[in-house]
């Protein structure tokens, strides 16, 4: 079995999202395998070091654009000699999102995902947790880490203060500002890298959303899912009480991860 061959339930890349890197998977990976699968994990480019390592030194995670992120997994997934279920969080939902877009993917589920091109809601509770970078523009071509008190109101908030500051020491690192910057100003460009083709999509595609999520609350969820139906392929809507963005990590995560991967494989084309 070389690096990028399925197991034997077949494969699941797992995209990670903005400030964080692969290791914000820790669990899902080993509870994905734990059912079967070749769980992939790859980093963003700029990213597949220790988290440790990444705050001394960011080098080559500024100026990371998007498009190149997608192009990155593309490669990865293009590589396996089966399409794979697609699963990312945050950011890695608009990769998703992307790669199905490019007929990537047999399955793709876009957890709390940023929007893509076309999707309106603006939440005060976005503005907010975005502002530390998207208020400076000279931000848009640095790496960009957020406080502690930040994580908290963006990513953790419905955790203590001092388990919000455990799991920022466990996983928050820099983040490009600039995948940031495409992402908020995107439907001022008519040429966005977030634009996607709804209707042609053909994998089915389910979001996720936490209902406490401050820096992507459910109206954003709910908007891009209502876009995604314009494909003829099925889209569906969860919605998780009492999550914040932080769904992937905070207490009650296997809930989550089952749910996501039930529909998943209940949804996914037989093989041939």
């Amino acid at each position: 079995m070389n690096e990028f061959s399925a197991g034997e339930a077949g494969t699941i890349v797992l995209v990670h999202g903005l400030w964080v890197n692969p290791r914000s998977w820790e669990g899902w990976k080993h509870h994905y395998e734990g059912r079967g699968y070749r769980v992939l994990t790859p980093a963003w480019p700029g990213l597949d070091r220790e988290v440790e390592d990444l705050r001394r030194d960011p080098a080559g995670i500024a100026g990371v654009g998007l498009r190149e992120v997608v192009d990155h997994y593309q490669s990865i997934i293009q590589a396996l000699d089966r399409p794979p279920i697609i699963m990312g969080h945050s950011f890695g939902g608009t990769v998703v999102q992307l790669l199905l877009d490019r007929g990537l993917g047999s399955v793709g589920v876009a957890i709390d995902s940023a929007a893509v091109k076309g999707v309106l809601p603006l939440p005060l509770s976005t503005l907010k947790s975005t502002f530390p970078v998207l208020g400076n523009p000279a931000n848009k071509n640095k790496a960009v880490s957020l406080t502690p008190e930040q994580f908290h109101y963006a990513v953790t908030n419905t955790l203590s203060e001092s388990e919000s500051a455990a799991r920022y020491e466990r996983y928050a690192v820099p983040g490009s500002a600039r995948v940031l910057f495409q992402g908020a100003f995107a439907n001022f460009n008519p040429r966005a890298v977030t634009r996607v083709d709804f209707r042609k999509r053909t994998a089915p595609l389910l979001f996720i959303a936490g209902e406490a999520d401050h820096l992507v609350p459910p109206k954003v969820n709910k908007a891009n899912w209502r876009l995604s139906r314009k494909s003829k392929a099925v889209s569906a809507y969860q919605e998780f009480p009492g999550r914040s963005h932080f769904i992937i990590g905070q207490d009650g995560w296997q809930d989550v991860a089952d749910y996501a991967l039930n529909w998943a494989e209940e949804h996914a084309p037989a093989r041939v």
